[in-house]
C-alpha cells in the first residue's frame, strides 16, 4: 500500500474511489460533502436516495457521474462530543469500512480521502488526522493507493508529520 498526503481538492482527484463525509441520509450537505455532490450532478443524489440513507461508522458506495473518480464510497463521521461517547471507534471505522467497500468495487486499486468529521461535524483535526493514518496503516489495503487529501494548510501538516514526510 502507498498511504500519502495531497492538498487539494478531493472533487478533482482522478482514482478509482473518492469518499464522501456524508450525513446520514445520505443528502447533498455542505463542505466536501456538498462539493462532492454539486460536481457528480444531480444523478448521485438520485442514487444516494435508493440507498436507504448510511449508519454512523458504516460506509456504501455510488457510481461518480461527472466525477473524474469512478466511486464515491459515502461514510458518516461521528459528531465530536468531547471523546467519550465512542467518536474514536467510530471515526476509525468509517476509515476501515470505506476500505472494505472499496476492495468489493469492480477494478478499484485507489482511494482518496477527505477529513472525516473534522467540519461542521467539529472533530478536532490533529486528533482526526491521527485515526485516519493509524487505522489505515493498520487495513488490509494490499494493491490499494491510499490518499489522505487536505482542503487546508494545517490538516495537511498533520498528515505529513504523521506519515513521517
Amino acid at each position: 500500500m502507498a498511504l500519502r498526503a495531497l492538498r487539494g481538492d478531493i472533487t478533482t482527484l482522478s482514482v478509482d474511489a473518492i469518499v464522501n463525509a456524508a450525513n446520514s441520509s445520505l443528502a447533498p450537505g455542505g463542505g466536501v460533502c456538498g462539493a462532492i455532490h454539486r460536481a457528480a450532478g444531480p444523478e448521485l443524489a438520485r442514487e444516494c436516495r435508493s440507498l436507504g440513507g448510511c449508519a454512523t461508522g458504516d460506509a456504501k458506495a455510488t457510481s461518480a457521474y461527472q466525477l473524474p473518480a469512478r466511486y464515491v464510497i459515502h461514510t458518516v463521521g461521528p459528531v465530536w462530543q468531547g471523546g467519550d461517547q465512542g467518536e474514536p471507534e467510530l471515526l476509525a471505522s468509517c476509515y476501515r469500512r470505506s476500505v472494505e467497500v472499496a476492495q468489493g468495487l469492480y477494478e478499484c486499486h485507489s482511494i482518496a480521502f477527505p477529513a472525516i468529521s473534522t467540519g461542521i461535524y467539529g472533530y478536532p483535526p490533529e486528533a482526526a488526522a491521527s485515526i485516519a493514518v493509524e487505522t489505515l496503516r493498520a487495513a488490509d489495503t494490499a494493491g490499494f493507493d491510499v490518499v489522505l487529501v487536505a482542503f487546508d494548510e494545517g490538516t495537511y501538516d498533520h498528515y505529513l508529520q504523521l506519515l513521517g514526510t
